[in-house]
This record gives C-alpha cells, structure tokens and sequence, in this order.
C-alpha cells in the first residue's frame, strides 16, 4: 500500500494542526485549492477567506518534530484524500484530516465491528465480549475498541486469541491510557493497531473521547453494545454509529441490572438482538465494497421492538423527517444554543434536530477554533472572548 511523500505528508499535519481548521475546512480547502501544499500556500498568502478566521499556520518545524517523533516510534501518518487512509472512514462527514498509526495500517480498512460497553462491567459481561471477539475474529472479521478498563479490554484480549484487534485512542501514542493498559496498547501495536486523532503527547482529556468515539463508530461496519448504562459513552459511540449509517447491536441484559439499561433501550429501538457471533455476522456483508455506506448519514429512527425471530417494525404515525442540514445554518443554530453555562452534549443535539454527526463537527471546529470548551460528563461551554 502506497503512502503520501514525505513533504505531503507534513504539508497535510500542518494543515490538520492549524487552530481554527477543523475536519470540514481542511477538506473544503483542498477540495478548493486542489491540493494540500496549493492550500497552505494560498492560507501562508492570506488569499482565502479562512485566513482571516484561524489562527497562525502551524510552523514547518513543530509538524516536522512531530512528524519524526512519529515515525521514531515506528508509527504512520495517514492523511484524508491520501494514500492509505481508512476506507469506511473516509465517508464520514466529519472523518479526521490526520490519523497516527502504530502497527499494521492496512488492518484499518479490513472488515471490522466494534465492541463497546462499560467500565464496570459484570464478569458474565466481560466473557461475552471476549467471547464474540474470539468467534468473530475467528471469522475473519476483527474488533476495534477504545482501550478502556472493563468491556473494551476484555474485547481486545478476547480478539487477539484469535485473530488481530485495533484500539482508538483519545490521546497520544505515547501516553497509554489508562496506565495499567499500557502492556495492552503495546501488544496491539506489535500484532494490530493502534490508531489516534491526537498529537504525540496528548494526555487525555474529557473532551478527546468524542474524538475516539468518532473513531470506534467509523471504523466498523457495525457497533455491538455489551452493558452499556443509560447515560454512558458507549450510547454516545453508537448513537453516532447509527448517524453514519452503521449496523447497531445490542446484548440483552438484566432489568435488574443498572448497568444493562442503556443496552436494553437500544433493543427496544431496533438495535440487532445479539447473542451469539452469528447474530453479527449475518447482518455484516461480506467485503467492505458490498456496504452501502457511501452516501450521507442515516439518521436515527426509533423503532419499535421485533417479536423473537421477526424484523424491527416501524411506527405506523411517524413525524416528516427534516430538511437536510445546511452548514451554515446549523453553525448559526448551535451558536445560538450555546451560553457560558455549560450543557449537556446530547440537549444541544436534540435542540438542533440535525444528526449527532453534523453537530459534533460544528462543535470539533468551534472547539479548534477556541470559541467553545467541552468539560467533564460531556458538557460543553461558550468560552469568553479574550481581554
């Protein structure tokens, strides 16, 4: 597999860490200027529009450090439009302009699910992950995961026994998290990937994690949800799966148990009842150019539940889906949601009434750009101007 030349490559990481160039922008100025190096010659010139609203060019020699720190490490950049990018990421929406890679990149364009699920999770829960990680992986179809404590371990090390797994980061190659993962992240790296948004050096933080979701749900042809509770992270990873048109699955848990209310509500949408590896396999096509997964987002629909064996059934009495989502109306609108007190994520979505993937990029560009702040338990907050 071909990669972008060197001088590409780092004219892509500057473009990418520029403040103020978010997913959209980066893509809208090549698409304008014809390539990477045209569009930062014509941002260095102040010949575009955008000049005037970002912050300064990210200097050659900082991408340069970065980019030798990279591969240093044995890592990969892989950069949108270029050689090697993922294949199923590249449709989305707001896909990353930039991508670190440690371990093997072809891996990330390879028939994959993800498997996501809580932190806290019974020991009934982290068998079932490995389990169906093992039997997929057995099939040919690999795991990615977030490397997180409790589900998203158990799924990495349930898929290795049989096959290979990648693991998204929210931070840096170089900064394991969490801690006691980090033997986890190395030996992924040696036999998968591992794969982040983030800068070399990036701790994380709250606010990465979306990012890394974006990552988990973009990767796979399908999200499979293990005791996942209402207000978890791993409802936010497959709400945005199902924004991007992905599978969504669901193993059924105990009404009695906090922790499986989140994954049962999904059922009661319509998500695939899950409970063995055959469940998967037969909604998921058989090579990733079968997937028809090369058009605009699905948007989510509730669905009422299906009989055991029959198909999901839709209400009788739906509302009339809205009008498609025009950026600058919907840069207008999140604008006017957000105030100096902070909000909650999933408030804002549903306010807009635009999928969660096109308010999330609204919101990754005005965060780069410095005018907002996500903090802890997914809020975000308006940032005052500067003195």
């Amino acid at each position: 597999m071909t990669r972008p030349d060197a001088e590409t490559a780092l004219a892509c990481l500057r473009l990418a860490r520029t403040d103020g160039i978010g997913p959209v922008s980066y893509r809208k100025l090549i698409r304008t200027h014809g390539s990477v190096e045209a569009a930062l010659a014509m941002l260095e010139r102040g010949a575009t529009r955008l000049s005037r609203t970002i912050g300064p060019l990210c200097p050659r020699d900082e991408a340069l450090r970065e980019l030798e720190r990279l591969h240093g490490l044995g890592g990969t950049l892989l950069a949108h439009g270029q050689p090697g990018y993922p294949t199923l990421l590249a449709t989305l929406p707001d896909a990353p302009p930039v991508l670190s890679v440690l371990g093997d990149v072809a891996l990330l364009s390879t028939r994959m699910v993800g498997i996501v699920g809580g932190r806290n999770a019974s020991s009934g829960g982290l068998r079932m992950a490995e389990s169906l990680a093992a039997l997929l992986a057995a099939h040919g179809v690999q795991t990615v995961s977030g490397l997180a404590r409790g589900i998203d371990g158990a799924a990495h090390r349930g898929a290795m026994t049989a096959g290979r797994t990648v693991a998204a980061i929210a931070g840096g190659l170089d900064c394991p998290y969490p801690p006691e993962h980090a033997p986890l992240q190395a030996e992924i790296a040696r036999t998968g990937a591992v794969v982040t948004e983030a800068a070399l050096g990036t701790v994380p933080q709250a606010r990465h994690f979306p990012r890394r979701n974006r990552l988990i749900a973009g990767l796979g042809l399908g999200c499979v949800v293990i005791e996942a509770a209402l207000r978890s992270g791993s409802l936010i990873t497959a709400r945005m799966a199902l924004d991007y048109g992905r599978t969504i699955f669901a193993v059924p848990g105990s009404p009695l148990d906090p922790r499986c209310r989140g994954s049962n509500d999904l059922l009661r949408q319509g998500a695939v009842v899950t409970e063995t590896e055959r469940d998967i396999l037969r909604e998921l096509p058989e090579t990733i150019e079968e997937n028809d997964l090369f058009s605009a987002p699905i948007r989510p629909a509730r669905h009422n539940a299906a009989p055991s064996g029959g198909q999901a059934v839709a209400p009788q009495h739906t509302d009339p889906a809205p009008p498609p989502p025009v950026q600058g109306d919907l840069h207008e609108m999140v604008e006017g949601f957000l105030s100096f007190t902070p909000s909650p994520v999933d408030d804002l979505v549903r306010r807009c009434q635009f999928s969660t993937a096109a308010v999330l990029t609204v919101l990754s560009e005005m965060e780069i750009a410095g005018t907002i702040e996500f903090l802890a338990g997914d809020l975000v907050v308006r940032r005052p101007p500067p003195a």
